[in-house]
């Protein structure tokens, strides 16, 4: 029969946490973190439990720890996901980080590839709206290719999605749901690795020849298994995509 899943440790939800907040650029490459006695304090746990929370932490090469200058964040290269950036609007109020800007590359009504039309249930041909970015690191150049999807029967209800400017660093998501009454509640996530096309190279300035690239397919779901947005992401290589641990049941 089924069974209640395994909590983790606290050392790693305490791990969990400092890590979402610098994959999210909460806390950027040298700012410092807490001591062992402050997230003692802090989530209430015995010392040993904290700083077993930071030497996973070290081991993961997130944080480093220097004599005389305490433990920081490394400059380490990794994806920014959807995952992500829905936390940091949750907890900061804004999807961007402060090292990171956006540039608008397309927004309209295009000619829906297969793959999208299908995913958001359109009749094909089909035609789709569309928002395409370019993010950008002030440390690494462009980190990320962002498209998202809608039917273009959403223009009615949420117009702005279809102006070449941004939406006030909400994200798309917040403002459907701002504007439709509907509420995100769930995601799935598929990644893919492959080539890039000219035009992706270019634009993450890959250089000449072959380049691979990670993909993602983001796909939103409303309160009544509705899809509310389909998005995909293209990511440059020799950047990591970390996942938090997970229990390893016998």
């Amino acid at each position: 029969m089924p069974e209640i899943k395994v909590v983790l440790p606290k050392y790693l939800q305490i791990a969990a946490h400092y890590r979402d907040r610098i994959l999210q650029g909460d806390l950027q490459p040298g700012d410092e973190v807490d001591s062992e006695r402050r997230i003692a304090d802090t989530w209430g746990v015995a010392r040993p439990t904290a700083t077993r929370a930071l030497e996973t932490l070290r081991r993961e090469g997130l944080i480093d720890s220097q004599q005389g200058s305490g433990t920081r964040v490394r400059d380490v290269r990794t994806h920014r996901r959807a995952s992500h950036r829905y936390n940091r609007f949750r907890t900061q109020g804004a999807q961007y980080a402060a090292d990171e800007s956006m540039e608008l590359l397309t927004v309209g009504v295009v000619d829906a590839p297969e793959h999208v039309a299908e995913a958001l249930g359109l009749e094909q041909p089909a035609q789709a709206m569309t928002r395409r970015r370019l993010i950008s690191r002030q440390s690494s150049g462009p980190a990320e290719i962002a498209t998202s999807w809608w039917p273009p029967s959403l223009a009615e209800h949420a117009p702005r999605l279809l102006e070449p400017v941004t939406l006030g660093g909400i994200g798309s998501v917040r403002y459907v749901e701002s504007t439709t009454g509907r509420t995100a509640s769930y995601a799935r996530d598929q990644t893919s690795a492959r080539l890039a096309t000219a035009e992706e190279a270019a634009l993450l300035q890959l250089g000449d020849g072959p380049a691979a690239i990670l993909a993602y397919r983001h796909t939103v779901y409303d309160t009544a298994d509705q899809i509310l947005e389909f998005a995909e992401s293209v990511y440059p290589p020799d950047a990591w995509s970390i996942e938090q641990e997970y229990p390893i049941e016998a």
